[in-house]
């Protein structure tokens, strides 16, 4: 009898000055958390965190998330923009080792269809070690429409990188796989 394999591990990061100083409530990382665990069906645990904008908080919070905590996936969201404070990719660029562009690209053509500031926006995603990450747009619509345009990649380039597995329900997302993997 095989053992049951171990709930994979998520962890979904708003980066926000305003929403970790409690100036607003965080709508977005609730947001991924509910796009998650409706397409999601295998078992798995969300680690959720809400901390300031800024190179230092974003690198060092990926750093601990994916190397002291293990998490296979990492969702953030925000930080993301042209301003000042927006330093998501620069401190995303400091942590990961492998970039895989494609999902930034893809993430960018499909909110293109939604509006034109599309543009604007520097989502990107990479691995380090056996975690992903992935960055988000900060709005909650920008979330789900991203997520479902990204996510039938995600529990393919899981298995790749020797993270945890994921499965999910085909109406939400239907996730690719090559036949026999």
């Amino acid at each position: 009898m095989t053992p049951a394999a171990s709930p994979a591990r998520i962890g979904i990061v708003t980066i926000s000055d305003r929403a970790s100083s409690g100036t607003y409530e965080d709508l977005s990382g609730p947001a991924i958390e509910a796009w998650l665990r409706r397409a999601i069906t295998s078992p798995w645990v969300a680690d959720y965190r809400v901390i300031p904008d800024g190179f230092e908080s974003v690198r060092d919070t990926l750093i601990t998330l994916a190397d002291a905590e293990h998490m296979d996936l990492i969702c953030t969201t925000g930080g993301t923009g042209p301003s000042p404070r927006d330093l998501t990719p620069e401190a995303m660029a400091a942590v990961i080792e492998k970039p895989l562009a494609g999902f930034g690209e893809q993430m960018r053509r499909i909110s293109l269809n939604e509006v034109p500031t599309a543009i604007l926006s520097r989502q990107e995603a990479g691995v380090r070690g056996k975690t992903l990450i992935v960055n988000l747009p900060g709005k909650p619509a920008s979330i789900a429409v991203c997520l479902a345009a990204v996510f039938p990649a995600i529990p393919y380039c899981l298995d790749l990188i020797g993270a945890g597995r994921i499965e999910t329900d085909p109406t939400v997302c239907a996730a690719f796989r090559p036949k026999g993997a």
